[in-house]
């Protein structure tokens, strides 16, 4: 095969680019409406240790994002995202054939350290090809096609159940992978030339890594994104089962995900617009205030035991808050713990992401283990996280800022 040479037009560069970094969206949120089939088939005595399919792909994916930037920088950005593509799709295919939990938590796992090379070599692409507001720009439009992707999967996986069966799900994902890496391997040239690569240095690494862990700025936001990350990947591994359990709407769950996702996408629109005006830890104040009172008004009104239609809206309203909060404070609280790292910024940009990934997720699993049939147990999770990132939040110091 003979390497494309030509720039792709813009357009074609977005979508190849949106479509290359849904990759990990769609392997959460197509699986979510398997959870009950595959709880039923591979952990009938303990169906609550389903959830565990999805924060065991996002602990991989945290751990492959601690070595991905630096190899992309090394070796290029195509051969990253193709690589990886290679370890997602194999593990993909052992998942399919999966005859206990464990093997496929273990498959999954090694999906997310796949995954791991598209979420972060096509970030890196965008910043060889663009700078300043064009990359700015370039990003939106790439968040607007990747955004559609969480609200699509779920109604995916549940037709893909109906017809074909919770195993073929894994099918799909392999067939989206070799779509998309086809498509960059046929039209998208290597951004990063041979005079740019810069050997893997493991003085340097951890030259990084203990620059990005003793600043204080930057310290305070990565504990601050893996309470952040925390509340999601809660919310995102439990809400099926409250949706389907407590609440007896499984069957139209895939219908509440979409318009939750597709609600909670405004979210980062509004913070474009708010952030020149208010600040970025204003916003982060803001949310997490607002965090705090809508979890303790859910655990209220669900222990008090309010009408089904009062619960259940409640609950609605605070799994959408979640995500709506999410797209408030991640991107700000990424701008904020960069600042100070200009000198390494992509691996600053790996480390901050790999610790709140996999910190997130050690806080996320027991959390979402004690599920009991109610949202009570997830609630006071989240609460507890929100309560101490508004705390660390207030300890952030920033010119310009009291």
């Amino acid at each position: 095969m003979t390497p494309p040479t030509a720039r792709l037009h813009q357009t074609e560069f977005i979508a190849l680019m949106a479509m290359l970094a849904a990759t990990i969206a769609f392997s959460i949120d197509a699986m979510l409406p398997a959870l009950p089939e595959i709880a039923a088939e591979l952990s009938p005595l303990d169906r609550n240790r389903a959830q565990l399919i999805i924060t065991s792909f996002v602990l991989g994916m945290g751990l492959g994002t601690f070595v991905t930037g630096p190899l992309a920088d090394a070796y290029g950005r195509k051969p990253i995202i193709v690589g990886g593509a290679a370890l997602y799709c194999l593990a993909s295919l052992v998942a399919w054939a999966a005859q206990s939990l464990e093997v496929m938590l273990a498959a999954r796992v090694i999906q997310g350290l796949g995954a791991a090379g598209p979420r972060v070599a096509t970030m890196a692409m965008i910043r060889d090809l663009y700078s300043g507001p064009n990359m700015a720009r370039i990003l939106s439009f790439v968040m607007v096609v990747f955004s559609l992707v969480p609200a699509l999967a779920p109604t995916m996986g549940h037709y893909i159940i109906l017809g074909f069966g919770w195993r073929a799900i894994f099918l799909t994902f392999v067939v989206f992978s070799l779509a998309t890496v086809t498509w960059l391997l046929l039209r998208q040239p290597e951004t990063l030339a041979p005079e740019h690569r810069r050997p893997m240095n493991v003085k340097a690494l951890l030259s990084a890594a203990k620059e990005v862990l003793t600043h204080p700025t930057t310290r305070l936001t990565i504990l601050i994104q893996t309470l952040t990350f925390a509340m999601l990947f809660t919310a995102l591994s439990s809400t099926q089962q409250v949706f389907d359990t407590t609440f007896g709407q499984g069957h139209v769950f895939h219908f509440w995900f979409g318009g939750i996702a597709i609600f909670a996408t405004t979210g980062s629109l509004l913070n474009a617009r708010l952030v020149g005006r208010l600040g970025m830890r204003a916003i982060i104040r803001a949310m997490f205030l607002a965090q705090i009172g809508i979890s303790c008004l859910m655990i209220l009104i669900t222990l008090v035991g309010g009408p089904y239609w009062l619960t259940f809206g409640i609950y609605v309203i605070w799994t959408t808050a979640g995500f709506y909060q999410a797209g408030l404070t991640i991107g700000n609280l990424n701008a904020l713990g960069m600042e100070p790292m200009p000198h390494i910024a992509g691996m600053a940009a790996s480390l901050m992401a790999a610790v709140a990934t996999v910190g997130a997720v050690i806080i996320a699993v027991p959390i979402g283990l004690a599920f009991n049939g109610t949202p009570i147990p997830i609630g006071i999770g989240v609460l507890v996280c929100a309560v101490l990132a508004f705390w660390f939040t207030t300890k952030i110091k920033r010119p310009g800022e009291t």
